[in-house]
């Protein structure tokens, strides 16, 4: 009997185990990732990896979130100020890396009549013709791409004036389907987000020059308690093949 009992115990230890190393890495990333995240997820699971479960939210929520006890072990943040920040307070194993830096996009429908461009001159005559009637960007109390936004539209001259017509996303990803949907005239986003496939035909943008907003270095980080299938994707992340992806959604790569 005993030997039947240590016989089912270990069977339960071996499933416990098992599953523990089967359960997929816990990440959480900013919203502009959300397309480029996806991609990534695929190269590293056709490299016979397990496919991580990723958290989209805004990088402040997020370091809400990990400072109140959530249990992700990886986190990829739009503004690496929110990673120093983790590692004063002892959340994470060290300062982490810089992954990329993020660029910011003017985004309309191609139906829409808000003529878009760099300089935001269309958006300046809209504004002053009265046509504009509501301009989405990212809530910039917690979203990273949300500040840079109203660095950008504060360079431009034109934040009094647009003010009451702004609609805030929780995140960049939900200020982007704003600006795209029709529900609001157009939008400041991320570049990562109008580069994606799927949205290829149905938006035209236009690049903000750099020189308009506050550099959007991003960093990653591994948490404290992060488990080998984190540390094994940051990894991935850093790799050639990663770095391309990166590259393909617009984004700017450290080294380069």
């Amino acid at each position: 009997m005993k030997s039947l009992a240590l016989c089912l115990l270990l069977s339960f230890g071996l499933v416990l185990t098992q599953a523990a190393q089967a359960e997929p890495a816990r990440v959480a990333a900013a919203a502009d990732l959300k397309f480029a995240l996806e991609a990534l997820s695929q190269v590293y699971e056709k490299q016979g990896n397990e496919k991580p479960a990723i958290t989209y939210a805004a990088s402040g929520a997020i370091t809400t979130q990990i400072s109140n006890g959530a249990p992700f072990e990886l986190f990829l943040s739009a503004d690496e100020d929110y990673v120093l920040r983790l590692n004063s307070g002892g959340f994470t194993q060290d300062e982490g890396v810089l992954y990329a830096t993020g660029h910011l996009v003017i985004v309309a429908p191609k139906q829409s009549s808000l003529d878009v461009d760099a300089e935001l001159k269309g958006l300046q005559a809209a504004l002053n013709a009265g046509k504009l009637q509501r301009f989405a960007i990212a809530n910039p109390e917690h979203a990273p791409y949300g500040r840079r936004a109203v660095e950008v539209l504060k360079h431009a001259g034109v934040w009094e004036q647009i003010q009451p017509r702004l609609v805030l996303g929780e995140n960049v990803a939900q200020a982007t389907q704003f600006a795209i949907s029709g529900s609001t005239d157009g939008g400041i986003v991320a570049l990562s987000l109008v580069k994606s496939p799927q949205l290829a035909n149905t938006v035209k943008y236009a690049e903000i020059p750099e020189s308009w907003h506050s550099p959007q270095r991003q960093r990653m980080v591994l948490l404290k308690n992060a488990k080998a299938g984190a540390k094994a994707f940051y990894e991935f992340l850093q790799q050639p093949a990663a770095r391309e992806v990166f590259r393909q959604y617009g984004f700017a790569l450290p080294g380069e």
